[in-house]
């Protein structure tokens, strides 16, 4: 499938990674997780790595999946897979988005989503809720 869009729930001490959007102008403002497109020839997972070097200036592990596909316009699919910092110890900063910020359980419906992120908020809450 050549429209799918890759998103990374990354967790570190059990929160979730969001970051909040400077573009486009109908979205600005609102959260998702980072991510994006997956080029032609490259996996999924090495998509994901990619943006979020981009997005984050970190290295991630890419692990399972998270939640079902969300369909998206224009014949895309939103895919999410839990990460994790390969650095624990290093921290993501907001190169192409207005603000990152680490979510806890009771966090989640302090921002305003993205539509296809909010229809996946209860996969992620079963994510943190697995976080030892």
């Amino acid at each position: 499938m050549n429209g799918v869009i890759v998103g990374a729930a990354l967790v570190r001490d059990g929160k979730l990674l969001a970051q909040q959007r400077a573009w486009p102008p109908g979205h600005a403002g609102q959260w998702e997780l980072p991510g994006g497109r997956v080029e032609e020839g490259e996996s999924e997972a090495f998509a994901l790595a990619r943006e979020c070097s981009e997005e984050l200036d970190v290295v991630i592990e890419v692990g399972a999946r998270v939640g079902e596909d969300v369909p998206l316009p224009g014949d895309k699919v939103l895919r999410i897979y839990a990460a994790k910092l390969v650095s624990p110890g290093e921290e993501p900063r907001a190169v192409e988005h207005l603000a990152v910020r680490w979510l806890g359980p009771d966090d989640l419906d302090d921002v305003d989503w993205l539509p296809a992120d909010r229809l996946l908020l209860p996969a992620f809450r079963d994510l943190l809720d697995q976080e030892p």
